[in-house]
């Protein structure tokens, strides 16, 4: 006899299993002696009282259940007919298995280098404020995501299987706890382990990895993709072509439209990087003094519509550090990442604004989008002193239109200096991030304060161009063979998200070998 239930418990309790079976089996009416299976199937926090509690689903059993997964099982793909993926983010690995599982070949071309390699020039970034335009913290095995947390929640319930991204990442090393967590988690510093037992498997079944080969020209004829050039020369053939480059892989968006394949600019995002102490987080969210030990550092998602457009958090970081994220020489990004267990002593969520396209000028420019956020960056790396350090103002400075004659303590690498953000962010910008603050302040009790500090820019939430595809066969609308993939061609936003885009793809490219499996 099988039966589901939801029960609450206090953190402590929750963490208990032997506590949980007995709860569970209370709310299925089944005596505790015949529970023979107690197994939680979803996991959150629900901290609206005073008291919070965690709430769980159990699946309750007088029968021993097997919840262990299957392994995945890769079939060899040694000569078999090739697929080229180029970029090895979320989107090119999950595509590339997919297209293992189908029985192709995936040939992987990354322009970064591999997660170890990768770890130096992340460091040069940090330390000596020198910029890998081919290696940093979003280019290099993994892409963004590798050290951009690894939050897998994502709304995107009608693209894909989630359940299949999370069951990929845990076989190759992620714990089982994101199968249950209503927000499940990696941690940048397990990603790297990850990453790594993926690119094995790949090659162990026969597929390709090709580190530091930055892709520099895609030969197109009659309408067909022929092969892809690399920098250093090298030419790789194959009838499909999936590009999975990221969203600041500018040079590609360029590439692409001075050879005359269509792109679209497409809205954004732009703000800041804000990051308060961890405890006023805890505090206002779990209505407490000091954070129950059993309860994770509390996180918030906030939105607030500002003159028809919304300000809103985006990627937020409990326990996290701000990152320096720029992939090219003069120009500053930020972004956020925590590691597994959260537990550095400051909170950080990126706070951006919706711009539409349409605001923003020379609109018959498919790239005008993306040199609208490259000005910003460069803005800031300018105000920043020229080098990584970011501009930076205590919130309610910032708010109440004052300079900050100096700045707490900040989690961000380079270091951050005392600049006005009406000096960085464009007017339209500026004031509807003031707006938007004023109106957090009301919804966390503590938000708005000068503990917290405001660091710009935050500009790379997501791609500035849209690669346009067929909605069935998944390849361009020009170019037959040409199959654009994931947050880059703007077609996801965030891990799990890019995974399945990059698994749906891979089953397109599939269709079109008549590979389907």
């Amino acid at each position: 006899m099988d039966r589901t239930v939801d029960i609450a418990l206090p953190p402590r309790e929750a963490s208990d299993p032997v506590l949980v079976r007995e709860a569970a089996a209370e709310a299925a009416a089944i005596p505790l002696e015949a529970v023979r299976t107690a197994h939680v199937l979803k996991r959150s926090i629900d901290a609206r009282s005073k008291h919070p509690l965690i709430r769980l689903r159990v699946q309750v059993s007088d029968e021993e259940v097997n919840v262990e997964q299957p392994p995945l099982q890769l079939p060899d793909v040694h000569g078999a007919r090739p697929v080229i993926v180029v970029g090895c983010g979320p989107a090119g690995l999950f595509a590339a298995l997919r297209a293992i599982e189908h029985g192709l070949r995936p040939i992987l071309l990354e322009r970064g280098k591999d997660v170890r390699a990768r770890r130096r020039d992340l460091a040069a970034i940090n330390k000596e404020h020198v910029v890998d335009p081919d290696s940093n913290y979003c280019f290099g095995e993994g892409g963004a995501g590798t050290y951009s947390d690894g939050k897998l929640y994502t709304r995107s319930h009608k693209r894909g299987d989630i359940a299949s991204v999370l069951r990929t990442l845990v076989h190759f090393g992620a714990s089982p706890d994101i199968l249950v967590d209503a927000h499940p988690h990696i941690g940048t510093n397990k990603l790297p382990g990850i990453i790594t037992a993926m690119r094995e498997a790949i090659i162990a079944a026969g597929g390709e990895v090709h580190f530091n080969t930055r892709v520099t020209r895609f030969e197109v004829d009659a309408g067909r993709i022929r092969d892809v050039q690399a920098a250093d020369g090298r030419t790789f053939n194959a009838d499909a072509v999936v590009l999975a480059t990221g969203h600041s892989a500018r040079d590609i968006f360029e590439l692409l439209h001075a050879n005359g394949v269509r792109i679209e600019r497409k809205d954004f995002a732009l703000g800041v990087r804000i990051e308060h102490p961890q405890s006023i987080i805890d505090a206002a969210m779990y209505h407490c003094t000091v954070r129950d030990p059993y309860l994770p550092p509390a996180s918030y998602s906030l939105v607030q519509q500002v003159n028809g457009l919304g300000v809103y958090s985006f990627c937020m970081c409990p326990g996290g550090i701000i990152a320096p994220c720029a992939t090219a020489p003069g120009e500053v990004v930020t972004n956020g990442w925590s590691p597994s267990k959260r537990n550095n002593p400051f909170a950080n969520s990126g706070i951006v604004v919706g711009l539409s396209a349409n605001e923003l000028e020379h609109q018959g420019d498919p790239l005008s989008s993306m040199h609208y956020q490259r000005r910003m960056e460069q803005t800031a790396w300018k105000a920043g002193g020229m080098r990584q350090s970011a501009p930076a103002q205590r919130m309610d400075d910032f708010i109440n239109g004052r300079v900050s004659r100096d700045l707490p303590a900040c989690s961000y690498p380079p270091g951050i200096v005392p600049y006005s953000m009406d000096e960085v962010l464009p007017p339209e910008v500026a004031g509807r991030l003031r707006a938007g603050l004023k109106e957090f302040g009301k919804k966390i009790r503590g938000y708005r304060t000068n503990e917290a500090v405001v660091v710009a820019v935050e500009s790379r939430t997501s791609s500035p161009v849209r690669i346009p595809r067929d909605p069935v066969t998944m390849q361009h609308v020009q170019v037959e063979g040409l199959f654009p993939c994931g947050e880059g061609a703007g077609y996801a936003g965030g891990i799990v998200s890019a995974a399945m885009d990059g698994q749906r793809v891979a089953d397109a490219v599939a269709v079109r070998y008549g590979a389907v499996r």
